[in-house]
Formats: structure tokens, sequence, C-alpha cells
């Protein structure tokens, strides 16, 4: 009566304490092996202890517990119309297959985080930016990172790179703005530098990029001679890929605050809504206008008026006592606006032809060389027939001075 008070165990349970004690169990901590496989003398001692902790909780000898096992899986045999054999073996099935679903499961759970944790790129979706990243885009904007032009998309942008950031991160003014501006993240190595710095590309305010070729993949890309290369300004694009390491290099798609844009737009509105109001002005101030207006016309038909009285004067003296007599010389010079006035005369300078005379001064001395050798020759060939032989050339005779001549590029 005792025995029939007591609640049956599940099935799983029950075949695994039976098959403690007329075969060995097939349950094992990490899973029911596979059908026919033997369980371990350390696996047969865990299911000895699980089967007198059961034993225990419903008041009975293991022995007890293990007959009235067996004989609620004989009746589960008898319900399913099926012998004592198959019905077993067909619950070690169940058991293996249901272990083995957990564990692929399992699996497939821990494997995104392990790939997390192994450095697996996050997508970057666009939308508001995280506060955190912008107050540190405002930190950072406001270092030294050696920053140099760049351009991207046909625009001027800031490039920097990336260990430049890290440092100042780790930078003892990074801790004393952050006293301060408690939105900043908190930075204590390396590590967290770097996860830090992955803000701003998750937020569109940094981006990595690579030199690239604007002629890159066509075949009309102008020759290198002719192409006129800027020092230290490259043509970049972004990639695919945002890493963080110390030799690469990002650049700013954060600008900073835009309040000096914003302030010169109002004042140029402002400007603009002055102007199209005029006739709503008072009296006094449109009388004022008009001679302003009055007076810089004024200046500036002085200007042309001097400007061609200058020459007009030049024209005289060129013929009159050349080379020509400028007044003020540095008026239309790539100058400032007071030396433009400076000095108030000048005479026109000649500009020396070098490349010519050099040129005619070399045909000349040709010219004389070829004569005196042919005159030389003249006089030898006469001398010949007279003498034996003739005298040999003094070095005084013979034309030592140096010769510059020019050679043009191919």
């Amino acid at each position: 009566m005792r025995q029939s008070r007591l609640k049956p165990a599940c099935s799983y349970n029950r075949l695994t304490k039976y098959e403690q004690r007329s075969e060995p169990p097939f349950h094992v901590m990490s899973g029911p092996p596979p059908p026919g496989q033997q369980p371990s003398p350390q696996q047969m001692a865990v299911m000895q202890q699980q089967l007198a902790v059961e034993a225990q909780k419903r008041g009975m000898t293991p022995q007890q517990f293990q007959q009235w096992q067996r004989q609620q899986i004989e009746n589960d045999a008898k319900k399913a119309g099926m012998t004592f054999d198959q019905y077993v073996t067909k619950l070690k099935q169940q058991a293996y297959e249901q272990h083995m679903a957990q564990q692929q499961a399992a699996q497939q759970s821990a494997q995104p985080q392990a790939q997390g944790q192994a450095g697996q790129q996050v997508p970057i979706t666009p939308g508001a930016p995280d506060p955190k990243a912008l107050a540190l885009a405002k930190w950072l904007r406001g270092q030294d990172l050696k920053s140099r032009t760049c351009i991207l998309n046909g625009q001027r942008k800031d490039m920097f790179r990336v260990k430049r950031a890290l440092r100042a991160l780790l930078s003892p003014a990074y801790n004393k703005a952050r006293s301060k501006n408690p939105l900043l993240p908190p930075v204590t190595d390396t590590a967290t530098a770097a996860e830090t710095f992955k803000l701003l590309p998750l937020s569109l305010l940094a981006l990595r990029v690579s030199k690239s070729d604007p002629h890159e993949g066509h075949n009309h890309g102008p020759s290198p001679k002719a192409q006129k290369r800027v020092k230290g300004l490259w043509t970049v694009k972004i990639e695919q890929q945002q890493d963080i390491s110390v030799d690469l290099h990002y650049v700013w798609l954060y600008d900073g605050p835009q309040w000096k844009t914003k302030l010169y737009a109002a004042g140029a509105l402002v400007l603009i809504m002055a102007v199209v109001m005029f006739p709503l002005w008072p009296m006094t101030l449109r009388i004022g206008v008009w001679y302003l207006s009055m007076g810089m016309l004024g200046l500036i038909g002085l200007f042309f008026a001097m400007a061609i009285f200058r020459a007009i004067l030049f024209a005289i003296t060129y013929f009159a006592v050349p080379p020509g007599l400028w007044l003020y010389p540095n008026l239309f010079e790539d100058v400032g606006f007071f030396d433009s006035f400076r000095p108030i005369w000048g005479w026109q300078e000649e500009k020396k032809k070098k490349g010519k005379k050099s040129k005619d001064g070399s045909a000349a001395a040709e010219s004389k060389k070829s004569s005196k050798t042919s005159e030389k020759a003249q006089s030898t060939g006469s001398s010949a027939k007279t003498t034996a032989a003739s005298p040999p050339v003094s070095l005084k005779d013979r034309d030592l001075k140096p010769r510059i001549e020019e050679v043009e590029d191919d």
C-alpha cells in the first residue's frame, strides 16, 4: 500500500534507475551516451548517488526504489503494446536525441557571444548619435590630434590617426575633463580607450578611410607628369570595415558646434533685408548712404584716372628719357595695400635676356674658333712643303676659355 501511494517518476528517471540494477546505466553528467555505449565508472558512481537521493525523497531503500521503477516501466510497455526490451531501447533513443538537441541549441546560443568577444564587427545603423559619442567628439575636436586636410567625396575634411586619439584618451587631460562632464566614458587602459573610441564610428561622427586614386579602375587617368600633385593632400575613401588600430586613419564627419556659421548666416540675412527695405529707411540714413556711395564712386573714378595718367606718362618718358618712368610702379603688383603706393615713382626695369645672349655668344665663339683652325690648317699645309716637320703648337695658341652651352630638355 505504501508503494501505491508513491507518485511515479518520469520515464527517463525510471529507466536509469532500473538500468543501475539489471544493466550498466546509460545516464552521465554531460548527457546520456549513444545506445550501446557503456558508461565509465565515474558516471556509474554519480548514478548511484542520484539513485540514493531519489529513494530517500520517497522514503524507500535503493533496492525498493529500483523494483518500483521496474514495475512502472513494465506497465508503460504493456500500454504501448511493446515488450520490456523494446520499450527500454525506445526510451534510450529518445533521451539521447533530446540531449543532442539541447546541446546543439546551447552551442548555437553561445556562438554569437564568442564571435562578439573575438571582435566581430557591429553593423552601423544611421540615427541620432549617442550623447556619450557627442561629448567624446566635442572633446577630441578640441585636442591637438595633428589633423591633416584630405579630400572625401570632393569635400575637404580633417583626417587624423587613431594613435593620436588613443593618446589623448589616456592623458590626464581626459580624466580632468571627465570630472567636469559625466557623459564622457571612463578610460583606464588601452583596451577601454579603444572601446570608447568605437563610439565615434557607431554614431557616424568619424569613419575609417584609406588613400585612394580618383582614376582607379579607369583607363583615362592623366599621366604622372601631367598630373599636378598637392603635397600632403590625400584623396580618401571610406572603408567598409571600421577597425581600430594605431596606424589607421579616420576622418571627422562631425564639424563641431556651428554657431559661427549660423551667426554669419544671420548677419547676411539681416544685411539683405536691410538693403531690400531701403525705401523704408529714415531720410537722414538714406542721405548718408547716398553721400557714401558717391564718395566710393569718386575713389573708384580717381583710381582709374590715375591708372590712365601713369600709362600716358610712361609712354611719353619711354621715348623722351628711356627706359621710361612709372608713377606708383607697384600699383598692380601682388603686394599689400600700402605697399602698392610705395615708392611714388620708379624707372622701368629692363629684363635681360640671358638665354639669347648666351646663345649668340656661343655661336660667335664657334665661328671665331672655326676661322682660327682653318687659318692654322692653311699655314701648316704651306709650311709642310718647305720643311720636313712643323713645330708643335704651343699652349698659348690654344683656346682654353670655358664655354657655356645650354641643353634643352626633351
